[in-house]
């Protein structure tokens, strides 16, 4: 099983080892935090980011409609699809569509479910390796996070995700809310290659 929480090293990362890890990474948060941004937050950030983790992160944000191929724009994207630019708080925007919602980021936040999330983890912002924080602490909250680490999205933990997360299937295939709702095929499916993806990088 894998610890939740991140050990605190002694090791310090240079200042041109830093500069040249930067260089290294993509613009875009694409799959995962870089190893700099891991270290530089080892203290204040609760679960750490593996493959499998950020694969399931992925899946949330491809079946909640902020996956963006990868791109950070999903961290910035409000229910509707719209986009918004400051993320030093969540938005607290409602959207009327056909739903109302003030779901934001890239895991469809609604504002008292972040405030909440925000304060167990002492967040002070909304910035994209805060929202992966709090989307993984409700992940665990859920009991799922210990068999997604150990045997992957399976049905079963896909149904334990679908009471917070409205476009995950319950074990009947629906879900939670009467809302559109993604099979238990097509999320394994993204799930697994993105994965393979992550596993390739690593």
């Amino acid at each position: 099983m894998i610890s939740l929480s991140v050990p605190v090293g002694t090791d310090q990362i240079s200042q041109a080892e830093r500069a040249q890890v930067l260089a290294q990474q993509p613009r875009e948060h694409a799959f995962r935090l870089s190893l700099v941004e891991q270290h530089n937050d080892a203290e204040k950030l609760k679960y750490l980011i593996t493959p499998e983790r950020r694969a399931l992160l992925n899946t949330i944000r491809y079946a909640e409609g902020t996956w963006k191929e990868g791109k950070d724009l999903g961290y910035r994207t409000i229910f509707g699809g719209g986009v918004f630019k400051d993320l030093s708080q969540h938005p607290d925007r409602v959207v009327v569509k056909l739903y109302s919602s003030a779901a934001a980021g890239a895991y469809q936040f609604i504002p008292t479910t972040w405030m909440v999330v925000a304060k167990e983890l002492n967040l002070p912002n909304f910035q994209p390796q805060h929202q992966d924080q709090a989307a993984l602490h409700l992940v665990s909250k859920r009991g799922a996070l210990r068999e997604i680490d150990s045997r992957g999205l399976t049905p079963s933990a896909m149904a334990m995700l679908a009471p917070e997360w409205a476009s995950f299937p319950n074990l009947s295939g629906r879900s939670s809310y009467g809302q559109p709702v993604k099979s238990h095929a097509e999320l394994a499916k993204f799930y697994a290659t993105n994965l393979r993806l992550l596993q390739q990088q690593a």
